[in-house]
């Protein structure tokens, strides 16, 4: 069929398919979703089981043990990592790679159904599983409300996110960080010592002061009455007013104790946003709504509120993912802007007005016939996906440009524009689709990695792909049409298109190559081999840092640190933010990281001696200075602490840069071997800093060593001195006051101020119906040194040595340096050792890719071949791909930028460009031998060359020009300098090395063709 002279012949088909893709295309922008970062699953739940007074030991053993052997079970797990704490098992369960979001629900249900199975001891809390833990909330704001009570606090988080989930759009709303609240009932130790009243009795009245229990009900013949409990105490002076019964006597509690509401002792978070006590309120959209206008819709409901929130109550943005969206999102479009321009200036200048319009307006059409298709495929805008878009530019103009240029000059020698179109088309939109698809399998790998890479980078296979086949198309249907408007036709016999100075110079130095055959070679040869080597001095990264003007601060006290100790530290640093010009903004939290802002946040486990910061500065520009001052005053200032500072990366990754993890059974063991590690890499390299453990240090624990006789003959257990400690520290939940849908505890402690030791309590005996000395039943106290964080891996104990980098270092880099003496360790029989962070990220990255793109490969190669019917073309082509390198060998090291993941992308969307415009070459040499078969070997491959060297040319200018946009963004940039010192090397080689190789593979063969046949005799 011949679709291009149809097109001419028909063009209400053709302008139809005009006004599909531009009209569609404006719906689609208009209707497109917009995410700051591709949506990737995040397959990880965790499941929270509280042990109180168990060791970190016993919780392993008693508690988190039971739990992953029946999550082993599961066919979809992947891994289980658990930490342990005193009283705490904090499991985080991994499902495979091969399962999306889709298939995730049911396997949660199949996850709660096994923890529900496991057979826990005695006092240990029902497992929760929270399957919302990759949840984002990218409209993040920091609440202050100075002067306000914890209470009008507690009021003001619950009426906005409860105003906040009314908005259209809007999935979810949390609140961290708000001061949680508790009664405290203190009794004066002498009285009740003289009454004889035990914490266990006031516990008692307290409970049943308001217990919810039921009533039961009265059945009568025209109904039943529900009879319901007498309302309980509903104030903190009702409680101090409850009456204990003791011995015979009533007395109220108010007489022998003080009563009083405060904020909890040792609240679980603190938060301060530029200095001030703050709680935040994070708002996620439903993945399917456009983030831009949700976003928009929150703001105008904040707005609105303001005239119902009470004075000095300030709601802040922390970080407002619409606003970044709608930058990047017009960010595309000056881009867009800019790259059309640049095609059509490009084509303007080397081949006139004319054939700019014509391929301009079909790049113009790929591009929004592209968003047409995105919409339809629920394909959002997002970083990757706009990012494919101008990568893709140069690459969408090449078909056009071999049609349109190859119309102009055949109607330039005479012929019409149907004639013209249909010869052109028939010789080139095979191998145009040939080489288009095979274009498209370069970036296969990537699209069909089942992990978080490849789901976080699928959009630019999907996009690239659309485009590309959307390109293919438009180049053999509205590029003839507009070609037929727009090309004049010229007299027969006129002089040849090709007789211009620079086709004559590439003529000669081609026929130079040609005869110097062995010694192009050779070169290419030479340079390649060097470029490989060079290659090896390419600085290599995963994902590059994020082009936002945030960064973080972690800092670590010694395990065992109160969030007190943890906040006051923070706070220094506060103050000293507050001073510096460019920080615009700052929230610290101790005792646990933010709430999931990004997507590739990922916050550090809960834990009081931890403290986070994350800081906005004015720009880019000033945020290396900044996080170097800032490492230089904590030096000074906080040498007690760990201070690790951190840009945001782009992409999916997690841990330290370098990480060594050790698996065994002994805690003792590990810990020799995790410090023998940190020795090693501080010795190895100067470039290894902040080593740790993430064990951390051992912590002191205070254990009263019970005296079995004495105590049990003063009828005192284990379970009573416990009590009483805690009686005497923390304090007993006596029970819970409702106020509202809050729940307050009600606890019982001793009074604090009272300056008593431990020793100096009583406990009172039943047995003997009053109070015992603590110190007459145990032998006093005994410290020792536990590990109160442990952690595991698949159900074996594993420390991880991780390590920080100079910033002006790469992983890969630092890695080289220490990889050798990590693994050169001795491990005792049984322990193993293998290595995260980085290096763990990207080979799993790689490897997956690595294993999908054997296949691409193979749909690449059997294209080719079939293209050609033929060994020795496809042959010649490939020859091509590994001196693809030379260029971008060349470019990285000039430019100072590593080799990233997306870098590899570009290297293999530069793979297929170069195989691209190899077949149409080679394809066009066949095509001038079959047509003049007469024609000697040199001739024809110089007179087909020639041919080509505009739309290569020109193919390899745009796409280059095109990336000049993207040289200014964080995440593409090395991309960018792949595709364009690796075209700009692949367009020598399409011109210079495939001519001579193909003279090499088929010089005897044309000469056997040429030699006279022998007379018949």
């Amino acid at each position: 069929m011949d679709i291009a002279r149809l097109s001419i012949d028909r063009p209400i088909y053709t302008w139809i398919l005009i006004l599909i893709c531009l009209f569609g295309g404006i719906w689609g922008f208009s209707t497109l979703g917009r995410l700051e970062d591709p949506a990737f699953t995040i397959k990880t739940a965790v499941v929270v089981t509280n042990y109180p007074g168990a060791s970190a030991r016993e919780v392993a053993e008693e508690v988190s043990e039971p739990i992953e052997s029946e999550i082993q079970k599961l066919g979809e797990v992947k891994e289980i990592e658990t930490m342990n704490q005193p009283g705490l098992s904090w499991l985080s369960v991994t499902m495979k790679d091969e399962y999306d979001g889709t298939e995730l629900p049911a396997i949660w249900t199949k996850l709660r159904n096994r923890v529900a199975e496991a057979r826990l001891p005695t006092g240990a809390s029902a497992p929760f599983v929270n399957d919302s833990f990759g949840d984002v909330y990218g409209l993040y704001y920091a609440v202050t409300a100075p002067g306000y009570s914890d209470a009008e606090i507690n009021e003001l988080a619950d009426f906005l996110r409860r105003e906040v989930l009314s908005v259209d759009g809007v999935a979810d709303a949390i609140v961290s960080g708000v001061p949680n609240e508790a009664i405290y009932v203190e009794p004066d130790l002498a009285l009740t010592a003289t009454l004889g009243i035990p914490p266990a009795a006031i516990q008692g009245a307290i409970n049943s002061a308001d217990e919810v229990v039921d009533s039961g009900e009265v059945q009568r013949d025209n109904g039943r009455i529900l009879i319901q409990r007498p309302d309980g105490s509903s104030s903190v002076d009702e409680i101090a007013a409850l009456s204990v019964g003791v011995g015979g006597e009533v007395v109220n509690l108010i007489d022998f104790a003080k009563v009083h509401r405060d904020r909890e002792s040792d609240p679980e978070l603190i938060i301060r946003h530029n200095g001030v006590d703050a709680f935040t309120l994070g708002v996620a959209g439903i993945s399917s709504e456009n983030i831009v206008e949700v976003g928009k819709r929150v703001d105008a409901k904040l707005e609105e509120l303001k005239s119902e929130i009470p004075l000095g109550v300030s709601v802040l943005p922390i970080y407002q993912q619409h606003e970044v969206v709608e930058a990047a999102s017009n960010d595309f479009l000056v881009n867009l802007a800019m790259s059309v321009t640049i095609v059509i200036a490009v084509l303007a200048v080397f081949m006139g007005w004319r054939a700019s319009i014509v391929v301009g307006v079909t790049l113009l059409l790929t591009v929004v016939g592209t968003l047409f298709f995105m919409a339809i495929g629920s394909i959002e805008m997002e970083r990757i996906s706009l990012g494919a878009l101008i990568i893709a530019m140069g690459m969408l103009v090449d078909n056009a440009i071999v049609v349109a240029e190859g119309m102009q000059i055949a109607m330039a020698g005479g012929q019409s524009s149907r004639e013209a179109a249909s010869d052109v088309a028939r010789k080139t939109q095979i191998p145009l689709l040939g080489a288009t698809v095979i274009g498209i399998m370069a970036f296969a790998g990537i699209g069909l990695s089942p992990d978080a890479t490849g789901e976080f980078l699928f959009s630019l296979f999907a996009v690239i792909g659309i485009s590309l086949l959307m390109s293919w198309l438009l180049a053999i249907t509205v590029t003839p049409l507009l070609g037929h408007y727009f090309f004049r036709r010229g007299v027969a016999g006129e002089s040849g298109s090709y007789d211009g100075g620079l086709f004559r110079a590439y003529a000669s130095v081609l026929r130079l190559g040609l005869r110097l055959r062995w010694l192009v070679v050779v070169l290419l040869m030479a340079t390649t081999v060097v470029c490989y080597m060079l290659f090896g001095q390419v600085k290599q990264q995963f994902f590059p840092d994020s082009n936002t003007p945030l960064y973080f601060v972690h800092y670590k006290l010694p395990q065992g640190a109160s969030i007190h100790q943890t906040s006051a530290d923070m706070q220094k640093l506060e103050d000293w933010l507050e001073e510096r010009e460019k920080v615009v903004a700052m929230t610290s939290y101790s005792g646990q990281g933010a709430a999931r802002f990004m997507l590739t946040y990922a916050a550090e486990d809960p834990n009081p001696s931890y403290g986070h910061l994350i800081v906005r500065v004015s720009s880019l520009d000033v945020i290396e200075e900044e996080m170097r001052a800032l490492e230089d005053h904590a030096e000074l200032t906080l040498p007690q602490g760990e201070v690790r500072v951190q840009r945001l990366a782009f992409g999916p990754g997690g841990g330290a840069p370098i990480e060594a993890r050790f698996s065994g059974r002994d805690p003792a063991v590990l810990r020799a071997l995790a410090q023998d590690a940190i020795e090693r890499l501080s010795s190895a390299s100067e470039d290894i800093l902040n080593p740790r453990m993430d064990w951390r240090e051992k912590e002191l624990v205070l254990r009263p060593v019970y005296a079995d006789d004495r105590a049990q003959e003063a009828g005192v257990s284990r379970s009573d001195v416990a009590s009483i400690l805690r009686f005497a520290t923390d304090g007993l939940q006596a029970g819970t006051f409702r106020e509202g849908n809050r729940q307050i505890p009600i606890i019982v402690r001793a009074p604090q101020d009272e300056g008593m030791s431990l020793s100096d309590h009583v406990i009172y005996s039943d047995s003997a119906n009053g109070f015992v000395p603590l110190a007459q039943v145990i032998d006093g106290f005994r410290f020792e040194a536990q590990d109160t964080l442990i952690q595991r891996r698949d159900r074996t104990n594993v420390i991880t040595v991780g390590a920080d980098i100079p910033r002006n270092m790469t992983a890969a880099q630092v890695f080289a340096e220490v990889r050798g003496v990590i693994e050169g360790m001795e491990l005792p029989e049984g322990y193993t050792m293998e290595w995260g962070g980085e290096f763990e990220s990207s080979s799993d990255a790689q490897a997956s890719l690595g294993k999908q793109l054997p296949l691409s490969l193979l749909i690449m190669v059997l294209i080719s071949v079939l293209l050609f019917n033929a060994l020795r073309q496809p042959i010649i082509i490939w020859l091509l791909v590994p001196m693809s390198v030379n260029g971008v060998a060349l470019a990285l090291l000039g430019t100072g930028m590593p080799f990233t993941f997306t870098a590899l992308l570009g290297l293999l969307s530069l793979s297929g460009m170069l195989i691209k415009n190899g077949i149409v070459l080679v394809e066009e040499i066949d095509l001038t031998r079959e047509a003049r078969p007469d024609l000697p070997l040199k001739d024809a491959i110089v007179e087909a060359s020639t041919s080509r060297l505009r739309p290569v040319f020109l193919a390899a200018a745009t796409t280059i020009l095109g990336m000049l946009p993207l040289l200014g963004d964080a995440f593409f940039r090395s991309m960018a300098a792949t595709i364009m010192g690796g075209l700009a090397f692949a367009s020598i080689l399409t011109l210079i090395a495939a001519p001579v190789f193909y003279y090499l593979f088929f010089r005897r063969s044309a000469a056997k063709a040429a030699a006279p046949v022998p007379a018949a005799a």
